[in-house]
């Protein structure tokens, strides 16, 4: 019996040792599982953010070019309607030109204060009508475009609203008030359709059941997906539907009195998690609205899944976590609008002197490079500018001279300095900025000021320098066997002719050589004998060897010693550049830029003869190459674009010591050649179908070929040849 007890003691104890096994091997697979589903979902929560977030500053950023463009075009003719208010009968003609010279706006008007006169021209089927506001039924002094400018001073953007009767169209409209030197007052506006609103907001695509909405200042509902309620309702209204109306209404709140940010709310019995920024200047708020199952549905059906695996036990230990990640990012704060700017020229020169580098060295922790510049202007605001940054291992620079001087001048060059970061952020190619400046600059330079600009891109690894030129002065490289001009072409000006061709252009620097940029206020400065610097003395002044920021200081003593004291006639600007990286990687880089006419394949041949002599390569990998390229880039011309349209094939040619790379890259519809099935070769040709021998060349040809669609929307092939 004491025997029995003793084995029933022993055979209890292995079973609570055994349970106790099973229960922590339980615990630690729910523990894990646990785990993996909380990390999980914080990735997708993280990521949803991003993408959200991301796609309200892309689109507020769309939106805000074109109300810049808006407000710019007002702007530049606000002093016409001033000098006009004088003969009321031709202000009809500021009207009739502000709508035929920019697309954007479809109305515009000249409401004067005191008389009840208002000339309307608006377009209508390609052709510019006018007529007028000042009738019995339309009581223009009451209308908000016309009383909110008067009593804030300043520009304003009205509550959109449906233009019944008129073009149909939902709209907003920007007024500005004008007062001429004898107190005449009227408010000048520009009516813009928001039609591109709904189209722009229609393509932002964060997940496909997301729910897209923009609304007023007021609350009311400007883009919805329901097209009923559009404009007859607001945010109230829709609250009101909602099971939970009490915390949409504290939503609602929220997302009026916020900048930017996320919450909650239930609709239709699913949570929905809305993102939502403001538009500056407008009060509009943007919003997108998830459902939760969207963001969450994959890794829920694989909880279930899981689940389904577990035991009865570990059912029990699951525990579903809902964690929201409430910390916010204020992404950026609006900037003060500045009042009668041309009387506070101080307060221009310090917002123009911000929007360049004035911090030297900008990049410490770069070695590569050792970088100074300065801008002395001959007013308390100028037209010079240069700006630099890096990306990629790579030194994007320019300078530049708008032509003019004081206020006009640098509103020039805050444009041309924003397109320049703008157009460079997605591109490497010197002569595709300053194309793309020049067509931005072209298309709305009614004042037919130009700009003079030298766009470079250093690669800091192995110094060779790309650079496209637009009627500047050519640099000079300092050297030690020499000072003297860079070889450039001198091409037109930026904003003198839309379709310009500019030519890129290359070379190599070497370790401790210097590249000094300047405008023409060095070598134009005068004394008081009328006496030019010119390019001798400036050549002169030029020392190898020296430091950025001395060589800089060298310049403007003597500048500064020639001209004792005359009064500066022009801006100067100067850039020095010292590339000092003395490892430099065996790498060199090489483009061609084609149009998608098949003419221009003839290039090809040429500039892959170029890369094989660089490569050293035999003449048989030479016609291998240049057969796989053919191949490729034809592809690209004859389907990538649609017939008639004119795109570009950008090829890029990498030379390493092991290997040669080829990228080709164009912005038309996506392909990936790669995903075709492999040409079977061994068939007849009669029973042979149609396609694939070109990118069966390219892979037998190529020893690794891949393709991918990057996020602005470009074809990346890209094939690798092994060296030996």
């Amino acid at each position: 019996m004491a025997a029995r007890k003793k084995l029933d003691k022993a055979t209890r104890l292995a079973t609570r040792q055994g349970l106790l096994v099973v229960i922590v091997c339980l615990l630690t697979l729910e523990a894990t599982a646990l785990l993996q589903y909380y990390y999980s979902r914080k990735i997708l929560s993280e990521e949803s953010t991003r993408r959200a977030q991301g796609q309200l500053e892309a689109t507020k950023l769309h939106i805000l070019n074109v109300l810049d463009q808006v407000e710019t075009a007002v702007r530049n003719s606000q002093w016409s309607v001033e000098q006009q208010l004088i003969k009321p009968d031709s202000l009809s003609a500021v009207t009739v030109r502000l709508v035929a010279s920019n697309p954007v706006i479809c109305g515009s008007t000249v409401a004067l204060k005191d008389h009840m006169l208002a000339p309307y021209s608006h377009e209508a089927e390609g052709t510019i009508l006018t007529s007028t506001l000042a009738t019995e039924e339309y009581d223009y002094p009451h209308q908000e475009w016309f009383v909110k400018p008067l009593e804030l001073g300043e520009g304003y953007w009205s509550e959109p609203y449906f233009d019944e009767g008129g073009g149909n169209i939902l709209m907003t409209t920007y007024s500005v008030p004008v007062v001429d030197k004898k107190g005449r007052t009227a408010v000048f506006t520009a009516d813009v359709s928001l039609e591109w609103l709904s189209d722009l907001i229609a393509t932002v695509k964060v997940y496909p059941t997301a729910f897209n909405m923009v609304v007023s200042r007021e609350g009311r509902i400007m883009v919805s997906p329901v097209e009923t309620l559009t404009i007859e309702h607001n945010v109230h209204d829709l609250a009101s539907s909602m099971e939970d109306s009490t915390t949409f209404q504290s939503l609602n709140q929220t997302i009026m009195a916020e900048e930017s940010g996320q919450d909650t709310y239930k609709y239709q019995g699913k949570l929905h998690y809305m993102f939502f920024d403001k538009v500056p200047r407008t009060g509009w708020v943007m919003s997108i609205s998830i459902p939760e199952d969207e963001i969450y549905g994959s890794i829920k059906r694989l909880g279930a899944m899981v689940t389904l695996l577990q035991i009865v036990g570990l059912l029990m230990l699951i525990l579903v976590l809902y964690y929201m990640v409430r910390g916010q990012r204020e992404l950026r704060q609006s900037e003060e609008q500045k009042n009668r700017i041309d009387g506070e020229l101080q307060v221009a020169r310090g917002i123009q002197m911000s929007m360049i580098p004035k911090i030297f060295p900008e990049y410490p922790e770069c070695a590569d490079v050792d970088m100074f510049a300065c801008v002395i202007p001959a007013k308390e605001v100028g037209g010079d500018l240069y700006d630099f940054y890096i990306r990629e291992e790579k030194l994007f620079f320019c300078i530049g001279d708008v032509s003019g001087k004081g206020v006009p001048a640098s509103l020039v060059m805050a444009v041309t300095r924003s397109l320049f970061r703008t157009v460079s952020a997605h591109e490497k190619s010197p002569q595709r900025i300053v194309s793309t400046i020049n067509a931005s600059m072209s298309d709305m330079n009614e004042t037919n000021m130009f700009v003079t600009l030298f766009c470079g891109v250093l690669d800091l690894k192995n110094g060779h320098l790309r650079y496209c030129n637009a009627g500047h002065n050519a640099p000079v490289l300092v050297q030690k066997d020499g000072n003297r001009e860079l070889p450039v072409e001198p091409n037109l000006p930026l904003g003198v002719l839309f379709e310009m061709s500019f030519t890129e252009q290359e070379c190599d620097l070497s370790c401790g050589t210097g590249l000094f940029l300047y405008t023409d206020g060095l070598n134009e400065a005068e004394n008081a004998y009328h006496q030019l610097f010119g390019e001798e003395r400036m050549m002169a002044a030029l020392k190898s060897g020296l430091e950025s920021r001395q060589q800089i200081a060298a310049m403007t003593d003597a500048v500064h010693a020639f001209v004792a004291g005359a009064e500066q006639s022009d801006d100067l600007t100067m850039l020095y550049i010292r590339f000092m990286n003395s490892q430099i990687t065996e790498e060199t880089e090489r483009h061609l830029i084609l149009h998608n006419d098949i003419q221009q394949i003839p290039q090809l041949a040429e500039f892959v003869e170029s890369v094989a002599d660089i490569a050293k390569l035999d003449v048989g990998m030479t016609m291998s190459l240049n057969l796989a390229l053919e191949e490729a880039v034809t592809n690209v011309i004859m389907y990538a674009y649609p017939p008639g349209s004119d795109g570009l094939v950008d090829v890029e040619a990498v030379i390493r010591e092991k290997e040669l790379r080829f990228i080709l890259s164009d912005s038309g519809v996506a392909f990936d050649p790669t995903a075709a099935p492999e040409a079977d070769i061994t068939l007849d040709v009669s029973e042979r179908p149609i396609g694939g021998l070109g990118i069966f060349l390219v892979r037998n040809i190529m020893d690794e070929v891949t393709y991918t669609r990057s996020d602005d929307g470009k074809n990346i092939l890209t094939m690798i040849k092994k060296l030996a």
